[in-house]
């Protein structure tokens, strides 16, 4: 295949923005120009008003241009992580949102892009997914989205990936379209080492049953399962979900779990200004107390220390 032009993809990061995503989606692209020998793909970044943005890890990147000045693109790409709630509500960046959209012939939303897509009004009737702990609280605020659970989803010029694994998926994914599977392929093995036990997932990750185990753990976060609830669903016996856990993830069933909530708790923190006590009835714990020797534990501040070095 040899396409007459180069596809032109601009990619709008969020400040709280993953560098992994991002780089798992443009690594792959210039992989492919480099060993195609063809200018297959060009892309650039634009912000909102031209602006610079911060990743999730503090990194500053700049942008080539405002998303304001961009004429058309063959897919605008949004890149958003935390702080996606309170970025997606301002109606200028809904109605921004819009105007780029119109201006792309097709919108890809990585990590939580989706978020900012359905807020935006551009995703009504359509499939997508977010990244896999937020996909419930996705769910519920979307009622007219159709939410799944895939590693990523194209639903027409509409497309969304939910991890750093699945941004590279759906990347792999668009090479094959644009130049056959023979690159796409040797793209691929440039960054992933294909095992049989990641072929075993449908996402590349976890093995079916342990997906399973960890989608009916965050199911219940607030209200959360025995371990025998959680491995009856799974469909092992509670020894073998046990060791399903050591093995693919490195910890025990109950500690995983354990982690989800505080992971949960953290989110909460962050993007919210829930008192301490009902962020703590919000992931499963007794109580405030508990879950802040908990919290500290596990990520080595309070929450307060936590909220005071988010919001500077």
């Amino acid at each position: 295949m040899s396409p007459e032009r180069p596809f032109q993809l601009t990619f709008l990061p969020f400040d709280g923005f993953s560098n992994m995503v991002l780089a798992s989606a443009v690594e792959p692209l210039r992989a492919a120009c480099d060993i195609s020998g063809n200018a297959l793909f060009r892309w650039q970044v634009a912000t909102l008003g031209g602006q610079s943005v911060r990743s999730s890890s503090g990194m500053q990147l700049r942008a080539d241009t405002a998303l304001e000045e961009i004429e058309r693109a063959d897919a605008l790409v949004i890149v958003a992580g935390y702080g996606v709630r309170e970025q997606a509500e301002p109606p200028q960046v809904r109605a921004a949102m819009r105007t780029a959209a119109r201006r792309a012939d097709s919108l890809m939303g990585l990590d939580m892009g989706a978020w900012i897509m359905a807020a935006s009004g551009l995703l009504h009737g359509r499939r997508a997914t977010v990244h896999w702990y937020e996909l419930d609280a996705f769910a519920e605020t979307f009622l007219q989205v159709d939410v799944v659970a895939d590693s990523y989803v194209v639903d027409r010029d509409r497309q969304s990936a939910g991890s750093a694994t699945s941004a590279m998926s759906l990347i792999l994914e668009l090479i094959r379209d644009r130049a056959g599977d023979a690159l796409a392929h040797d793209v691929s093995t440039l960054f992933v080492y294909d095992t049989a036990e990641a072929r075993r997932a449908d996402s590349g990750a976890l093995s079916p049953r342990l997906g399973r185990a960890v989608r009916w753990m965050l199911k219940y976060i607030e209200e959360p399962l025995p371990l025998a609830a959680v491995s009856m669903h799974a469909g092992v016996s509670l020894r073998s979900l046990d060791r399903m856990f050591h093995r693919e993830l490195g910890v025990s069933a109950g500690e995983y779990y354990r982690r989800l909530r505080l992971t949960q708790a953290r989110s909460l923190a962050i993007e919210t200004s829930m008192p301490t006590h009902e962020i703590a009835a919000r992931t499963g714990f007794g109580s405030a107390a508990t879950l802040a020797r908990a919290f500290k534990v596990q990520f080595g501040s309070t929450i307060s220390e936590l909220r005071r070095g988010t919001r500077v």
